[in-house]
């Protein structure tokens, strides 16, 4: 099936940004695990992301994973970042977004396509559904997110701000 696998933390982040509209614009075969939404669950119930997870229209959205490879539960990362990886090792070709570095050092070792919160806003904006991240990052900042100034320099960069 391909297409993209989130993990909570990339959805949590866009929901208190308001930028969750971005997920179907860009990449209409999105997945996201039933441990994830479970993750996600746990939290506030006026949480963005919480509520836009109750849309019926994301029922098909939602899928049930394998169970993980050994090699990836040695990982001992969480539930939500492990049903990500197992469901993109089962369906090469999947691009994973997380945030998790240690997710995304194991993404990296088996070669798995990976993007992070910020390189879904890259995304957008090289589509044009927004016009500059940079206001999306401080918001981002103010919602919460640990980002680096490198990290951020970066990401500049590659929007061509």
């Amino acid at each position: 099936m391909n297409g993209w696998i989130f993990n909570a933390s990339p959805l949590i982040l866009l929901g208190k940004i308001r930028q969750l509209d971005l997920l179907e614009a860009l990449s209409p075969a999105f997945r996201i695990p039933r441990a994830v939404v479970v993750e996600i669950g746990a939290g506030p119930p006026h949480d963005p992301t919480v509520n836009w997870l109750r849309q019926p229209s994301l029922a098909d959205h939602i899928v049930d994973v394998p169970p993980a490879p050994s090699y990836l539960a040695q990982w001992d990362l969480g539930a939500g970042e492990t049903a990500v990886l197992s469901l993109a090792l089962a369906d090469h070709g999947s691009t994973v977004i997380l945030d998790d570095l240690a997710a995304r050092k194991f993404a990296m070792t088996f070669d798995l396509p990976l993007l992070g919160t910020l390189g879904l806003l890259i995304r957008a904006k090289h589509s044009g559904l927004i016009t500059r991240i940079e206001p999306q990052i401080e918001r981002l900042q103010s919602a919460g997110a640990n980002l680096s100034r490198t990290l951020i320099a970066r990401a500049l960069e590659l929007a061509g701000e």
